[in-house]
């Protein structure tokens, strides 16, 4: 059967009547677009079903954006333990859902992962169902194929959501091979004004985040791995952001830390140039097992990777460049 075929006979199996949608914490447009159009789509072919989508520690600033745009809200405190099933969006590790993964853990619903981040073991064994495909270039080009594989009619606004996701992680279509862009193409046949809905996408930086860039170039320290230029650092928020700021200055690799008590959160970014010619990829080859030595989890995509766990700052950074030597072999 289908991806989306299996996951409707396991509803119809569980006779489920309350579906929970689970995103990543800071949840990004993505993850937010991808939640609304299949909650969108369930609810037309199991009109029955009552649908709450929710994000840990709630959506991004940009998220919050798209779903004012959309006139939609999540659900700020979800009925884990009643869900008949709960379907996680987007996101590659239990840990990503914060004080909600042990309830997700604990509950004894079915659980489904629709996720196009390298697959994690662990979550892998959690999940009933999981439906992964790392060379989709979003979770919400994985959604666009369940209307397809449906043969369900995308609605306008539908299209606007899927659209909004592939956009955001592809870096406005940067990343897209040609696959993606004949779905746009697609989506935008079903009536997404690409220019207007693209808008929805573009927010000023909030001085909280330039400031916290320009801390972590402060601070970073320079590395050569073979003939790779790798920068670290460290910052207390936005450690995403600030990864993105170095590799666009010209870091072929960039790793920011934060730590908070000895809880540590590390956002990880490569240059197309480096994955290219390396084929070292984030998630897989440092994100998860940095996770693992951090007794926390890892994982992302191949240019952009994140890790949760606890420990040393400055010891976390050393093991991350032993790792990226080890796979590059220049230790």
């Amino acid at each position: 059967m289908l991806p989306i075929q299996d996951l409707t006979a396991l509803l119809d199996r569980m006779n489920a009547r309350f579906v929970i949608l689970l995103c990543h914490h800071n949840a990004d447009p993505d993850a937010i677009g991808a939640a609304l159009a299949l909650s969108s789509l369930l609810q037309r072919i199991r009109p029955r079903l009552r649908i709450e989508i929710a994000a840990a520690e709630g959506p991004s600033r940009l998220s919050r954006r798209v779903l004012a745009a959309f006139s939609k809200s999540l659900t700020q405190n979800p009925l884990i333990e009643e869900a008949d099933t709960i379907i996680l969006l987007d996101t590659n590790t239990i840990q990503q859902l914060g004080d909600w993964a042990e309830r997700v853990e604990a509950a004894n619903s079915p659980i489904v992962v629709v996720d196009h981040h390298a697959s994690h073991p662990e979550t892998e064994q959690l999940a009933t169902l999981t439906v992964a495909d790392e060379n989709a270039s979003s979770t919400c080009e994985i959604v666009y194929r369940f209307f397809m594989d449906m043969n369900v009619r995308i609605t306008e606004a539908e299209a606007k959501l899927l659209f909004l996701g592939i956009a955001f992680d592809t870096r406005h279509f940067i990343l897209a091979n040609s696959t993606t862009l004949k779905i746009v193409a697609d989506l935008i046949d079903s009536g997404v004004k690409a220019q207007e809905t693209l808008s929805l996408l573009s927010m000023p930086m909030e001085e909280s985040e330039r400031v916290a860039r320009l801390k972590a170039s402060r601070r970073t320290k320079l590395l050569k791995v073979g003939k790779w230029i790798v920068a670290l650092s460290y910052v207390g928020a936005y450690q995403a952001s600030a990864a993105r700021a170095l590799v666009s200055l010209g870091a072929h690799v960039a790793i920011v830390a934060g730590q908070r008590d000895d809880k540590l959160k590390i956002s990880m970014r490569a240059s197309h140039k480096f994955h290219q010619a390396t084929k070292v990829h984030l998630g897989r080859d440092l994100a998860k097992p940095l996770g693992e030595y951090l007794q926390g989890m890892g994982g992302g995509h191949a240019m952009s990777a994140g890790v949760n766990g606890v420990g040393d700052q400055e010891e976390c950074l050393k093991h991350c460049i032993r790792l990226l030597k080890r796979k590059l072999g220049s230790a």
